[in-house]
């Protein structure tokens, strides 16, 4: 099917946008945060079409990563289109990923439209699956990177690291990462 348009944004409403491609052919994108694009602006959109009993429309999305995301969390054992885009508004691709490798329930429960029977079949259903092809990457690009190496420089093992920095929240600087990690690996 499709896998991105590129157009202008000429309307946004609740959960949607409209892309208007240079054919002069509109789109509508059911997105999870649809105030993030600014109307009159070009966009790239990464879609993923939705066919259910009751419903069918483009999902879209504003990079290839959170396409991805959406597309494991509807793999998911009761977890809809509609349950994984609400999700994806209050996160990142990375730090979902994070979470789930490490386990940590209280994150996967914070997102919209997460409970604790959800957040827990997402980590049963997800986890392990996901750290050598993605979570790896998204330590890479995240900046946690150098609490990582730091971690490593003191002799704890690769997946030991991985599941402590997995674990830890979103927005810590370099020296609350190493001090967070380390209190993980001492658990």
């Amino acid at each position: 099917m499709y896998h991105y348009l590129i157009g202008t944004i000429t309307e946004r409403g609740n959960g949607y946008v409209s892309l208007e491609t240079k054919g002069g052919i509109g789109f509508l994108l059911t997105v999870s945060d649809p105030l993030s694009f600014e109307i009159g602006k070009e966009g790239k959109f990464y879609v993923h079409e939705v066919y259910t009993e009751s419903e069918h429309y483009l999902a879209g999305f504003p990079d290839k990563k959170s396409k991805e995301a959406f597309i494991d969390l509807i793999s998911v054992k009761g977890i809809g289109p509609k349950t994984a885009l609400s999700a994806l508004s209050g996160t990142t691709p990375e730090e979902l990923y994070f979470a789930i490798e490490g386990g940590n329930l209280s994150y996967l429960k914070k997102l919209p439209g997460i409970g604790p029977k959800a957040a827990s079949q997402i980590i049963l259903d997800l986890k392990g699956k996901l750290l050598e092809a993605k979570s790896k990457e998204a330590i890479a690009s995240t900046p946690y990177l150098s609490a990582r190496d730091a971690l490593l420089a003191l002799g704890f093992k690769s997946k030991d690291v991985d599941k402590a920095i997995a674990s830890l929240p979103a927005g810590l600087n370099e020296e609350e990462a190493i001090r967070e990690g380390l209190r993980n690996l001492k658990r």
